[in-house]
């Protein structure tokens, strides 16, 4: 088996629909050419590290917004954990469920050790990454590091 290449600045990234935290099917085709997109991939919900980083995005919420940009966070959680993970850390936005972590792996995201990597990606209008960071146990710096992305890309 091919081993996936971990998408980079440039590349554009694929199509998908996944079930966001309401149940509701989340396509990111209604949203490229619209906003950019800050689509943030963690392990788990309730873990230290992935609510450290859940909440600097909700606490930098409006920066985001004011930038033009919408926050997406995708992991293998279920419908019902996300949802119960947003309404205790009152999540502005929207979680999406990937259970087989097919989207994962679309975007090429390696494992650390047993655990799904942490990976955020900032997506231009035109549907390619613009920027990307790394940082499985740097939770609360992601945010920051897009918001600086996103200033210099504005």
């Amino acid at each position: 088996m091919a081993t996936t290449k971990t998408l980079t600045t440039g590349d554009r990234i694929p199509e998908f629909s996944l079930q966001d935290e309401k149940g509701q099917t989340f396509n990111i085709r209604d949203y490229i050419g619209k906003k950019k997109l800050v689509i943030y991939f963690y392990p788990k919900d309730e873990s230290g590290i992935c609510t450290k980083e859940a909440c600097s995005f909700r606490d930098s919420y409006a920066d985001f917004t004011d930038a033009g940009a919408i926050v997406i966070g995708i992991n293998a959680g279920s419908v019902e954990s996300h949802r119960s993970f947003k309404e205790h850390h009152r999540l502005p936005f929207t979680l999406l469920s990937d259970p087989d972590n097919k989207v994962l792996k679309q975007f090429g995201i390696k494992n650390i050790l047993f655990l799904t990597g942490r990976e955020t990606f900032l997506v231009g209008l035109d549907g390619k990454i613009e920027a990307s960071f790394r940082g499985f146990l740097k939770g609360d710096a992601h945010a920051e590091k897009m918001l600086e992305m996103l200033h210099v890309n504005v």
